[in-house]
């Protein structure tokens, strides 16, 4: 019985990762409803792995099942945020292809976390790093954007994020970094001694808090840039 539990987790993330689908399709979003939904499907993620390993449970059904999951949860749904983003915004238009249909761009994010899952399933992965930016951050980070423009009445940033050079490049970068071979720190840790990795991590953590705690949403797209920085700090040469 207790091998099945992690699956159960995993399914549980697949299921939240549908609910969220079909709330995005709705004409008023429920945005943070929509976060919730998809915070949850990511704690499942978390879980899965952890009581897997906890149990020493782990299975190639299970790794499988796992990226299956995450592909809905961490894959489309990102790509359907942006979608709505680019339907939603109206700053230029191609001569070729008009806004309506350049909005399908959007789905490369999901195009490009199938493929990193994939790659995930049969590299050699450390306890230290991701290789690659791992697909539930970029989800988290995409997710952002939605709940700063619910709660930010600024117009520089409000049009800054509903911009639609602004949606290519997020698309791009994060599609990049999701297959890149760049290392992103691992904040699992083995154990909680002082040393320079965990210092590293104590230090993300702290600063995600503080900040988070003092600009809300809009510290999102700032912690990622700390993680991304601190990550280049920990693994260059």
């Amino acid at each position: 019985m207790i091998k099945h539990i992690p699956n159960l987790f995993t399914l549980l993330n697949l299921l939240c990762g549908c609910i969220a689908t079909v709330l995005l399709f709705e004409n008023e979003i429920n945005i943070y409803l929509v976060a919730l939904i998809v915070f949850i499907g990511i704690v499942f993620d978390f879980l899965d792995g952890f009581l897997a390993r906890k149990f020493n449970i782990q299975s190639k059904l299970g790794l499988e099942l796992d990226s299956l999951a995450d592909l809905i949860t961490s894959g489309l749904v990102p790509g359907i945020i942006i979608f709505r983003l680019f339907k939603s915004s109206n700053d230029f238009t191609f001569s070729i292809i008009s806004n309506d249909w350049f909005a399908y761009f959007a789905f490369i994010i999901t195009i490009s976390s199938a493929y990193r899952l994939a790659k995930f399933n049969i590299q050699e992965n450390s306890k230290n790093y991701f290789l690659g930016l791992p697909v539930p951050a970029n989800t988290i980070l995409i997710l952002s954007l939605l709940l700063i423009l619910d709660t930010n009445n600024n117009d520089v940033i409000v049009n800054t994020i509903t911009n639609d050079f602004v949606l290519i490049i997020v698309v791009i970068v994060s599609s990049f970094l999701m297959n890149s071979k760049y290392k992103f720190i691992s904040l699992k840790f083995e154990g909680y001694e002082f040393n320079r990795l965990n210092n590293l991590r104590y230090f993300i953590i702290v600063i995600s808090i503080i900040l988070f705690f003092t600009m809300s949403y809009i510290s999102i797209p700032i912690i990622f840039l700390i993680y991304f920085l601190t990550s280049f700090v920990a693994f260059k040469n």
